[in-house]
């Protein structure tokens, strides 16, 4: 689960500590992070509808896989040797049927009274020992009746490991692997209850998550004082602050307009006193100032800055977006350049589009973020091939030199950030983003002109990133709305400004 502590032995600048550090006992760490796990879990299960859980699976070559493997191989090698002994040693054997009982009943549902009565009864322990004592333990019989009842328990999809449970002649072997599948139920146990469940947390999340996040911010050790406008200020928000003092920084900014216009670009604002040379500034709208707080989290350098308490239980997830968003970037800018030097006769073709798209996006695949610029030599390379396969495909000349050597290069330049085909495709792409912020996305598929060769990727990212930000604003506008009244209105004494949602 992600930390939303805040550092003891350094402060962000500008930001100093009010009082010393506290000791925290033990129990009370283990508490919190019990807590930060349960509110992760809550709000992982909410913005991730394929949210479920798996089985761990360790690396091969890893140390706890081999020491797990060889422990496990001595567990079951002793089990082997006691029940093939003369007379058998039934105790490790007695203490798995005992296990297998408990977890089979914990797969019961509260109406299965009947089941839960037959279980009881087939697996009652103290028989199964007075059994083994006098020699008369049937494992063969246990282990149908027990393959019987989870073939009735399980989902459809372990039917098929079921059935080959059965036809296994090795009593030792059966039982490891009846202990393996039993796992996977558990697992698909816990997987239905979480669905059956996200409806109510649907619910009450938002009150939820907002409830426990001041629990976790009530018991940090100490609190911050950062000097603002001459007056102190108590909150510990820190890099959430920092954050949003940032969006301000920037909305100011694009709104220095000429005395001539009335509004911002960001959102409504109020003009207040003049600066200079006829440009006015803004009292911002605090929505505005939020989107724009958003969408920066789309340009975030991981490492150089702090991220903002109030969005780190996304700040993978944010993450993954960025990646992907700057990778339709490169795809849309090569798609717009090969377009440009080739013709719209080759790119008007069948599946012409879509086919450079994969090649594209194959060469991205995997790319760390930072790699993707130095793949557009690759890129460059690989769709003038596929330009020319497409061409002698259509029964037309391959790419002059000189056409080629153009396309190479002016696919190549893509590796500048300050390109103007990539610095257009970006703002596209931005804008469209921005518009999905807002409630019902305001008409934003309108907003895909020049877009159309990444257009179902982009809608699947705008309604993924749409979706996040509601909810987390939803959940965090009222620290938000507080924040945000503080640096825009730092005079105000009542509350105004509220952030919408």
């Amino acid at each position: 689960a992600p930390s939303l502590r805040l550092p003891l032995s350094s402060s962000p600048q500008g930001v100093r500590r009010s009082n010393s550090p506290q000791i925290h006992s033990i129990s009370e760490l283990m508490e919190t992070a019990n807590e930060v796990s349960k509110m992760t879990i809550a709000h992982e299960i909410i913005v991730n509808h394929d949210f479920k859980l798996q089985e761990v699976n360790l690396s091969p070559n890893s140390l706890e896989s081999r020491v797990k493997e060889t422990v496990h191989k001595a567990f079951w090698d002793n089990l082997k040797e006691q029940l093939f002994k003369v007379p058998p040693d039934y105790s490790h054997a007695i203490k798995l049927l005992q296990e297998i009982k408990e977890t089979l009943l914990s797969l019961l549902l509260p109406r299965q009274t009947r089941l839960k009565s037959q279980i009881e009864e087939s697996l009652d322990i103290e028989l199964i020992k007075q059994e083994a004592e006098h020699g008369a333990l049937d494992i063969p019989k246990l282990t149908t009746y027990i393959l019987g009842t989870m073939a009735m328990l399980c989902a459809p999809i372990r039917d098929e490991e079921i059935q080959s449970l059965r036809i296994m002649a090795d009593p030792v072997h059966l039982l490891r692997e009846i202990f393996r599948v039993l796992n996977l139920m558990k697992m698909d146990m816990v997987n239905f209850t979480i669905q059956s469940i996200r409806p109510h947390l649907l619910e009450h999340s938002v009150q939820y998550e907002r409830k426990k996040f001041q629990e976790l911010l009530n018991k940090l050790p100490g609190r911050y004082r950062r000097v603002s406008n001459g007056h102190l200020l108590d909150y510990s928000l820190a890099y959430t602050t920092d954050w949003l003092h940032k969006a301000v920084t920037k909305v100011s900014n694009s709104d220095l307009l000429p005395s001539s216009s009335t509004s911002g670009t960001n959102g409504p604002s109020v003009p207040t006193s003049p600066i200079s040379a006829g440009k006015v500034s803004f009292i911002h709208s605090p929505t505005a100032v939020l989107n724009q707080a958003y969408m920066d989290l789309l340009d975030w350098e991981l490492g150089r800055e702090h991220y903002p308490e109030t969005m780190l239980m996304d700040k993978a997830r944010l993450h993954a977006l960025q990646v992907e968003v700057n990778q339709l970037v490169i795809i849309a800018s090569v798609l717009l350049v090969s377009s440009n030097i080739c013709g719209n006769e080759l790119f008007s073709s069948p599946g012409c589009g879509n086919r450079l798209k994969r090649v594209i996006k194959a060469l991205l695949e995997g790319l760390p973020d930072i790699r993707s610029e130095n793949a557009l030599m690759d890129i460059s390379n690989q769709i003038h091939m596929e330009v020319n396969a497409i061409l002698n495909q259509l029964g037309h000349p391959a790419l002059s030199t000189d056409k080629a050597a153009s396309l190479k290069g002016q696919l190549r330049n893509l590796e500048d950030k300050n390109n103007a085909v990539r610095v257009l495709i970006e703002q596209r792409i931005q804008t469209f983003l921005r518009h999905c912020l807002y409630p019902g996305g305001q008409n934003a598929k309108n907003l895909l002109q020049g877009l159309t060769p990444i257009q179902e990727e982009l809608l699947e990212i705008g309604q993924r990133f749409g979706s996040l930000i509601h909810h987390n604003r939803q959940v965090f506008g009222p620290y938000y709305s507080e924040i945000l009244k503080k640096l825009l209105l730092p005079g105000a004494k009542s509350e105004t400004g509220k952030v919408s949602s």
